[in-house]
């Protein structure tokens, strides 16, 4: 999947299947690249003092857009320089599950292969900030007492 860019865009979705970081990993692995990061957050069991029974996302019918949008506007950004010795590609992948999920399962994933582990690694933190940051999705969070709170994602 190369491009004149330098980058492969190798995944940016919304999953109501389980995601993985095995499968980001997979999916970004390649023999130009000398590092590989990922990122998995997951769903854990408390939230602000209270303890949290599991989430539910919701998305905009836009937040397929954005979340593709913001991973054009990283490779955009971070294209390296053409005709130069180190300019190798840089592979992204990045999903975030919909629907009901349970403690410990994946909410967000991203993986970013590259030829250097900085560039590897700002990438990929870059990634899932703009994500948390800028893709409308909507977190439900059940309480063991019983309550339930919506907390906002993206734009």
């Amino acid at each position: 999947m190369g491009t004149d860019t330098g980058f492969d865009v190798v995944q940016a979705v919304l999953s109501a299947e389980p995601i993985s970081v095995d499968q980001a990993i997979a999916a970004v692995e390649s023999e130009t690249a000398g590092a590989v990061v990922s990122f998995s957050g997951v769903v854990r069991n408390h939230d602000g003092g209270k303890h949290v029974m599991r989430l539910s996302y919701s998305a905009h019918p836009s937040a397929h857009q954005v979340m593709a949008d913001v991973v054009a506007a990283l490779v955009a950004e971070h294209t390296p320089g053409h005709g130069t010795a180190d300019a190798q590609p840089v592979r992204i992948w990045a999903a975030h599950r919909i629907g009901m999920l349970e403690i410990g399962d994946p909410a967000l994933v991203c993986a970013v292969s590259a030829a250097h582990r900085g560039q590897a690694f700002e990438v990929c933190s870059e990634l899932v900030d703009r994500i948390k940051a800028r893709v409308p999705i909507w977190k439900e969070q059940f309480f063991a007492d019983g309550t339930v709170e919506w907390v906002g994602a993206g734009g």
